[in-house]
């Protein structure tokens, strides 16, 4: 048997993940045993998953929203689920609302490539370079003119996404994965789908952090203003190098991160752009192709 890890996650009611820890464990390729410990203090509940390694898949090379991403070739990934129907997650679910969408999407120089499911999950393009996320908080020498070609290229995936009535629902740098020349593209569609009346068609149920959330929102809601709130976020973490507010924690600190932004204390950090992230905080942006344009004008 091969020696794998066994990581434990915090999963919250709205199925996010937060790694707590991991420890060595001994375990064949199988699919991932759970075992599930209500903590009624904190209204999460922990599950401990098991790495395992579907057939062509050799290594992981990430984890997160309840799905693994298994390296398959130089120019091939494998998304599947960390913990295979379970009832609570239904990541199964997601990823075929995943797959809809990317091919309601189809081929554009911001949008990850899929290449469809298969029985073990949905087969997607390598990036060998990771997420954007990853890079910001590896580099604190990062030329101005790199993060303001970030920040476009941002703005121009979400603008191609709502042309096409998707809502991402989770924009943030984890979610911006980075080409051979490190130009961004926006992956993990497991958001909306709308029919040109506004019908909801699909919804994978994903939804932003707090950080990249207007709190006057209601529960759940999502519509171009939430996108482009947290696009917000992310132009501010691009230019900053650090997420809004990186004294307060996403979870143990959401009520005062809420609580700031519902009294209209954004963060007052100079940057270029920093009227840009105002504005989408604000709701003074009623779509993407006015932030790519007050973008293009600095």
């Amino acid at each position: 048997m091969d020696e794998k890890q066994t990581k434990e996650y915090c999963i919250s009611g709205d199925s996010k993940e937060l790694p707590l820890g991991t420890q060595q464990n001994t375990t064949s390729n199988i699919p991932a045993a759970s075992s599930r410990t209500p903590d009624p203090s904190r209204h999460v509940e922990t599950i401990i998953v098991r790495e395992y390694l579907p057939p062509g898949v050799s290594r992981i090379i990430a984890c997160g929203a309840g799905c693994f991403i298994g390296y398959i070739d130089e120019s091939t990934v494998l998304k599947y689920p960390c913990v295979p129907n379970h009832k609570f997650l239904k990541t199964e679910e997601s990823l075929e609302v995943e797959a809809q969408i990317l091919d309601t999407l189809g081929k554009h120089p911001r949008i990850i490539g899929s290449k469809g499911l298969n029985e073990h999950g949905l087969l997607l393009h390598y990036l060998p370079n990771g997420s954007l996320y990853d890079h910001v908080n590896a580099h604190a020498d990062i030329p101005l003119d790199q993060k303001l070609r970030w920040c476009r290229q941002a703005a121009e995936a979400v603008q191609y996404i709502h042309s096409k009535n998707v809502l991402h629902c989770d924009i943030s740098l984890r979610n911006f994965l980075l080409d051979d020349d490190f130009n961004i593209l926006l992956a993990d569609f497991e958001g909306v789908l709308k029919s040109p009346d506004g019908y909801t068609l699909l919804d994978g149920l994903a939804r932003n952090g707090v950080k990249a959330y207007p709190p006057s929102a209601d529960c759940g809601c999502v519509n171009v203003k939430t996108d482009i709130f947290a696009l917000g976020s992310a132009i501010y973490f691009i230019m900053m190098g650090h997420d809004v507010f990186p004294e307060l924690n996403d979870v143990h600190d959401e009520e005062e991160i809420e609580s700031r932004f519902r009294d209209g204390l954004f963060p007052t950090d100079t940057h270029l752009y920093c009227e840009i992230s105002e504005r989408c905080w604000k709701g003074y942006y009623t779509s993407a192709k006015e932030v790519l344009s007050d973008i293009a004008k600095l």
